[in-house]
């Protein structure tokens, strides 16, 4: 189940669990679409991998007790800023190679 961490790892932004800014890599490093696609260039600076748009989980009772209130989302913040010269060197490693191929 995803953690749906706080914030931007890297500029710290505030993401909600119902954020539609919030992008997510496979290891659930998280990050605002800004810096996803702006700054990091969909490049995971943590694992190399692409993102996708973290998905919102119910705030409310739906189905089955699969919602915010039985399973809240994660409040302990990773703010881990990138080092943006050394990510641009490691993004032209990988800038040919698409995010299902790396």
């Amino acid at each position: 189940m995803l953690e749906i961490r706080p914030t931007c790892e890297h500029c710290n932004r505030p993401l909600p669990p119902a954020s539609t800014e919030a992008m997510i890599c496979s290891f659930e490093c998280t990050f605002c679409r800004v810096c996803a696609e702006t700054l990091l260039g969909n490049v995971c600076p943590n694992c190399g991998g692409g993102f996708s748009p973290r998905p919102i989980r119910p705030a409310r009772n739906l189905k089955g007790d699969n919602y915010l209130g039985q399973y809240p989302a994660r409040t302990d913040v990773k703010h881990r800023p990138v080092d943006l010269a050394q990510h641009t060197i490691f993004v032209a490693t990988l800038k040919d190679t698409p995010p299902a191929r790396r």
